[in-house]
């Protein structure tokens, strides 16, 4: 079917002169921002318009790549069961519902099975809906929740009476959605968001029954790079309230029987110093990076003396291996670490009679240990897959190291054999001589060459690591020729913290850079070439992929820019707009000259040219409280003006969603299915 040549829509530019450091910037398209302007709206209207029209001869593929997706997932699924305080918990889904349905059973699997949450009934009437921090009382009676039902991230608090079925009356609003409770079963502390920034900045404690006017205020986090949370240690003593920022964190506790007591500091912030603390028995355990500790290590200290200068070594600082997290066991402290980019789990009991790593044979995989939130066992719980083999549910005997594969996904449809498919990791060298790793899967046979179809994703920001993990919808393109390939550039902490720390603020480039010399590795070994290379990315991704465009746009041939943030500048001097002033230490802050400068140097807006762009498809929620909408829809008019070719720039704004996209199960495999069938189309693969 021919492509529609209609001319895309018209948008006004009414120039807006910014300021500071003695340098303007014009921008055309700054009106945009203004989300209750009838004429953005109509513009953002106009866009969706335009893309349905060029995208029509594709509907036909984006619904067979639905039901194809679909058609993979069993419906009538349920989780493993996990035990927490003398019941069993399970989350399960029936054929045809997009959400849901909470239940538990007391004592053994055997017994009565009780609805706490049908998702699917709570949701009706909304568009969108979220269902999000279920908790239970300690006396298993009441259940905390919280609920967004607008896409932005403000949740409504609200509790059940699990005994007689109904809800309480009070509802709290414009919290982050987790409650913590108290030893006593009726006081409760949750986190209130800031409704201009969603910095999560004043934690209250309220009283079950009572008027959540009377809710006390007992901590206000007046730092604005900071946000503020609250939990209590799995051991059930102590309640926490975490405060945190791209570069240090600090901890205050509370007997979690005395709820109306004074939290203690237990080491106060200082720049540059990160930690975080759990409880086991008459000390605290404390992962921190304290004493140029660059990978982290794990300390202890006395419950009666928490400050730092009585902290002592319990697993020194290694300079090859990343210490991620840790979960404390009666009998067995358990560390998951990344060594070379791969995930370990290290067992080690108390007693130090034991000490070892679970086997893992594949080139490349993920792993994770699950919350776990029973205390008094020997059985751990995680999760293993790869990119070629479906995620399993794992419990693993400690003391004897028997396991037992709990659940393993199953893939319907009948077409799926992981022996069909091949995954590996390979290594390219930047333009530093630094080792960037790729990990890459595709179908057996698949042929590779020049004319083979490659997507290359990657994030790069935050330390965030994207794992080596099993797609059941990423079969659609691999199973039509594509190899689908993960970069690991710098920005995350696939090498480590150095590797994180080497991809950000004044270092920044090295994460564009890093991707586009994998593109290029790519292509030199015969991967694939620039008529069939296509990349894509989400958020802080996307703003990869708008850098990407700029810096090196022959490269590609087609751009997936999901929720892209690509206004840097504008947004970080913005410190109305959410997540600004806690970012400084991530991206620099433009206030200071020196930040500035280099930030404008990438920022994929400020940067876009007169000059041949690949085709692009850009997405995102007019709700989006992490990028917002203006950002996606000023970057296409500005690249629609300046693009010296004819190929497709698409902006798909869902009026209904924010960041995360879709709600629904199902939903959200539309989405994918719209930007596969955009892959698949400029491919003439379908």
């Amino acid at each position: 079917m021919h492509k529609p040549t209609i001319a895309p829509p018209k948008v006004a530019k009414k120039p807006m002169k910014l300021v500071i450091h003695d340098d303007e910037r014009i921008d055309d398209y700054y009106w945009l921002n203004d989300r209750q302007n009838p004429e953005v709206l109509k513009y953002i209207g106009e866009e969706n318009d335009y893309y349905e029209k060029m995208t029509a001869h594709t509907k036909k593929m984006q619904e067979d790549l639905f039901i194809e997706m679909k058609g993979r997932i069993k419906e009538d699924d349920e989780s493993v069961p996990y035990k927490k305080n003398g019941y069993y918990y399970i989350s399960k889904y029936k054929k045809g519902n997009q959400y849901p349905i909470y239940t538990r059973k007391k004592g053994d699997l055997t017994s009565v099975e009780e609805i706490l949450f049908d998702v699917n009934i709570l949701s009706q009437g909304f568009e969108y809906f979220h269902f999000k921090g279920l908790a239970i009382s300690p006396n298993n009676k009441i259940a905390a929740f919280s609920v967004d039902n607008v896409s932005r991230r403000l949740y409504t608090l609200q509790f059940k009476n699990l005994e007689t079925g109904e809800f309480y009356p009070e509802k709290i609003q414009n919290t982050t959605g987790s409650a913590t409770w108290a030893n006593d079963n009726k006081t409760v502390f949750y986190v209130i968001q800031d409704l201009e920034t969603l910095r999560n900045y004043k934690i209250y404690r309220h009283v079950l029954g009572t008027d959540t006017s009377e809710d006390v205020e007992i901590y206000h986090e007046k730092d604005n790079t900071f946000g503020a949370f609250v939990y209590k240690t799995k051991s059930e003593k102590y309640l926490v309230i975490g405060s945190y920022s791209t570069l240090s964190t600090e901890y205050q506790y509370l007997s979690a029987d005395n709820p109306t007591g004074k939290f203690a500091i237990f080491q106060k912030r200082e720049r540059e110093l990160e930690y975080s603390i759990a409880h086991y028995k008459s000390h605290f355990y404390i992962l921190t990076n304290k004493d140029n500790a660059t990978n982290f290590k794990l300390m202890k200290t006395s419950e009666n003396k928490t400050s730092k200068e009585n902290w002592v070594d319990e697993i020194p600082h290694r300079k090859e291996v990343l210490l991620e997290d840790i979960s404390i066991f009666k009998e067995h402290l358990v560390l998951e670490e990344r060594t070379n980019g791969l995930n370990k789990i290290r067992i080690i009991r108390w007693d130090k009679t034991n000490d070892y790593y679970l086997p893992f044979t594949e080139e490349t995989y993920a792993v994770g240990v699950y919350p776990n939130p029973e205390f008094d066992t020997n059985v751990i719980r995680y999760g293993y897959n790869s990119l070629t083999t479906p995620s399993s549910v794992i419990d693993f005997n400690m003391d004897d190291h028997s396991k037992i594969v709990l659940k393993e996904l199953e893939v319907l449809g009948g077409k799926f054999d992981k022996e069909n498919y091949k995954s590996e990791r390979i290594w390219a060298e930047a333009r530093d001589k630094k080792k960037v790793a790729i990990s890459l899967v595709y179908k057996k046979d698949t042929e590779i060459s020049s004319e083979t179809p490659l997507l290359m994703y990657a994030y790069g920001s935050y330390g965030h690591t994207i794992s080596d993990s099993f797609s059941t919808t990423r079969l659609s393109l691999l199973d039509r020729g594509f190899i689908f390939a993960i970069v690991h550039i710098r920005g995350s902490e696939y090498l480590g913290r150095n590797w994180y720390e080497d991809g950000k603020l004044l270092n920044k480039m090295n994460t564009f850079y890093d991707f586009i010399d994998c593109a290029k590795h790519l292509i030199n070994k015969n991967y694939t070439s620039e008529k069939h290379l296509y990349a894509m990315g989400g958020s802080a991704g996307g703003l990869l992929m708008g850098s990407v465009m700029n810096l090196s746009p022959g490269l590609f041939k087609g751009i997936i820019a999901a929720v892209p943030f690509v206004d840097v500048v504008t947004t970080m001097l913005d410190e109305s707009i959410p997540l600004t002033t806690g970012e400084y230490d991530e991206w620099g802050n433009p206030n200071v000259k020196e930040y500035y400068e280099y930030m404008k140097s990438y920022s994929p807006y400020d940067n876009v040219k007169n000059m041949e762009y690949p085709n692009v498809l850009v997405t995102t929620g007019l709700h989006d409280s992490q990028v917002q909408y203006f950002e996606p829809a000023k970057w296409v008019a500005k690249l629609r003006d300046q693009s010296k070719n004819k190929n497709m720039i698409l902006l798909k704004t869902d009026m209904s969603v924010g960041h995360g996209g879709s709600s629904g199960r199902f939903d959200s495999l539309k989405d994918i299915a719209r930007e596969y069938a955009f892959l698949l189309d400029l491919e003439k693969k379908y």
